[in-house]
């Protein structure tokens, strides 16, 4: 469920509310004075069903409202379970406002992200030369890469070419510091004698992150339909691990390659690194575009 919270002028006041009460979805409205400074503004707050929030941002628009007089926030409903807008045929849940809000919250290289995502190249580096398959769940727990890949998927579905290419380059930029992190750092390694005694990136146990096969497919299109819809729910968190198998072990196994010498096993890791990231991005835009179908076919406009 979704809150509406709307600071309008005392003029457009009841053409506002006239207009939220005419909408579906919009439930509960209260209206009362801003008593803060002495305005003359009235203050009106709803209940918003998730799939009604972009035909309110609409009307909103439509009737001069900025950007700063209004806010619609995520609340949890914790009772009485209820039938959502669209019916049992509609997509619970599902705002496209919102996953355009968060794809554009995500779509930038913060220095939380590359901080990040630079710790998850460590981890992941050290797990391919100990060949440690803990340290590489480690790493994929601590990736952030999921956010930039759903923004992508998020631009190219909803045709913002500025968005799509911010969020591209933002996972771009990340992942290549995956590779230069763990080949600089493999690279020390072996000109101070620390990598195990005979190591060769081939005798990893982790070797198989450079071959390509059936399962490399399915596993990229499956974790890309994942991403999308953990990253609509906001449930990132916990999925991205999942997600990150297809990108952060590659990366940093190709990192490892260069820095301790291994180019033929680097090339293959190259090419399921960009086999991942391309299925990720198609299964994840598909995705999206079928929600939005079946929410279009459930009557409800977004």
């Amino acid at each position: 469920m979704l809150r509406l919270r709307a600071s309008v002028e005392a003029g457009r006041a009841a053409p506002f509310g006239d207009q939220l009460r005419e909408l579906d979805g919009v439930r509960r409205l209260v209206s009362q004075p801003d008593e803060a400074g002495g305005s003359s503004a009235v203050v009106f707050v709803a209940d918003v069903e998730p799939a009604a929030a972009d035909r309110l941002v609409e009307a909103i628009a439509e009737l001069g409202i900025g950007i700063d007089d209004y806010l619609l926030t995520r609340v949890e409903v914790v009772a009485p379970q209820q039938r959502h807008l669209g019916g049992d045929s509609g997509i619970e849940g599902f705002a496209w406002v919102e996953v355009m809000g968060q794809a554009r919250a995500n779509s930038r290289p913060l220095a939380r992200y590359l901080a990040l995502i630079n710790v998850a190249a460590v981890i992941a580096a050290l797990g391919v030369i100990t060949s440690s398959s803990i340290l590489i769940v480690g790493a994929m727990a601590v990736s952030p890469d999921l956010l930039p890949i759903c923004a992508t998927c998020v631009g190219l579905v909803g045709r913002r070419r500025g968005l799509a290419e911010r969020s591209f380059v933002t996972l771009t930029l990340g992942l290549t510091l995956v590779v230069v992190t763990a080949t600089v750092l493999a690279a020390a390694l072996k000109g101070v004698d620390l990598l195990p005694a005979g190591f060769t990136v081939e005798d990893s146990s982790l070797s198989s992150l450079a071959k390509t096969d059936y399962s490399t497919v399915l596993i990229a299109l499956a974790a890309g339909i994942a991403a999308m819809l953990s990253f609509e729910t906001r449930a990132s968190a916990a999925v991205g691990v999942a997600i990150s198998v297809t990108t952060i072990p590659a990366s940093a196994y190709l990192g490892v390659a260069l820095g301790a010498g291994g180019a033929g096993q680097a090339l293959g890791a190259l090419v399921v690194l960009l086999i991942n990231v391309s299925l990720l991005i198609f299964s994840g835009s598909m995705t999206l575009v079928v929600q939005r179908w079946l929410t279009r076919r459930s009557g409800i406009k977004v």
